[in-house]
């Protein structure tokens, strides 16, 4: 790796310097930069958000890894915060497809993945019905990601979703094996209660992620309480996502009723505010100086 501290890395200070540090859901490269000017150190790429805002689909697994990394790409191409990417089961059954995700990722600029021990045929991860493989295919899984690496500090974060198909003895299980195969940290989907994330914490010894998302299991706890409990990253995944298509919504309904969007105008972005969030006036200065040199 270069001198200069790698996605990975910067993941890992970021945790180290926020407690809990909050990651935000970035649906795309726009996003993460409103997400960068808002102060946050850390973003996340959600695998229904992937799913959803880019083709259209439910998140029942039917997402491959050139559709995730096509957003991942778009996204550190123009913002330097570390990323978080939801990578599913591992877009294959095999330890091969699972090593081929690990390196795909590091090489489009991600800082960190979170994999999880659902079956091929995923759901999300709030929605009933859920199943899971054995501890052994997880562990497996684990093992797969953290030889793949070809960047030590790359994080590889584990996911569990055994608390609501087996318990919480048997997601503690599933956690402590997985840092034992060389997970650096540990994400405990849908939980229920505060106090589950301080008995993870204490078991695991390992950074616990809370998955704050809207509409879910996880009461929508505050930083102050998760801080408490011992939690050391919250994620919110499709905040803003679920605003934005409400605000869409609202528009287009608007659009339509008046004829005009006269009566919405004032709950959209401006035209300088979003060129200041792409940053436009750089580009047209160097496009500016650019035509200044051809006609000197």
């Amino acid at each position: 790796m270069s001198l200069k501290s790698s996605p990975g890395q910067r993941f890992r200070d970021a945790v180290a310097a926020e407690h809990p540090l909050q990651v935000v859901g970035t649906i795309n490269a726009n996003h993460a930069l409103l997400a960068k000017r808002a102060g946050f150190k850390a973003i996340y790429l959600s695998g229904g958000g992937v799913a959803a805002g880019s083709l259209g689909l439910p998140d029942l697994g039917i997402t491959g890894l050139d559709d995730v990394l096509t957003d991942v790409r778009r996204i550190t191409d123009v913002c330097d915060l570390p990323l978080l990417v939801d990578v599913d089961t591992g877009f294959g059954a095999s330890a091969f497809n699972v090593a081929r995700t690990v390196k795909s990722m590091i090489k489009f600029g991600a800082a960190a993945i979170h994999i999880e021990d659902q079956v091929g045929a995923k759901r999300c991860g709030h929605r009933p019905n859920k199943e899971i493989v054995s501890q052994q295919e997880m562990v497996d899984r684990i093992k797969a990601a953290v030889d793949a690496r070809t960047d030590d500090s790359f994080v590889i974060m584990a996911r569990t979703d055994a608390l609501a198909v087996e318990g919480l003895e048997a997601a503690l299980d599933r956690a402590a094996a997985c840092i034992e195969a060389g997970a650096d940290m540990i994400f405990p989907e849908a939980i229920t209660e505060l106090s589950m994330y301080k008995t993870f914490a204490e078991r695991v010894r390992a950074p616990i992620l809370a998955n704050i998302t809207e509409f879910g299991a996880t009461p929508l706890y505050t930083t102050e309480e998760l801080a408490s409990a011992d939690v050391s990253l919250a994620l919110y995944p499709l905040s803003a996502f679920r605003a934005m298509n409400k605000a869409a919504e609202n528009v287009y309904a608007a659009l339509r009723r008046d004829g005009t969007q006269k009566n919405v105008i004032d709950t959209m972005q401006t035209r300088m505010e979003l060129y200041d969030a792409i940053n436009y006036h750089a580009f047209e200065q160097s496009l500016n100086a650019l035509f200044a040199q051809k006609k000197a």
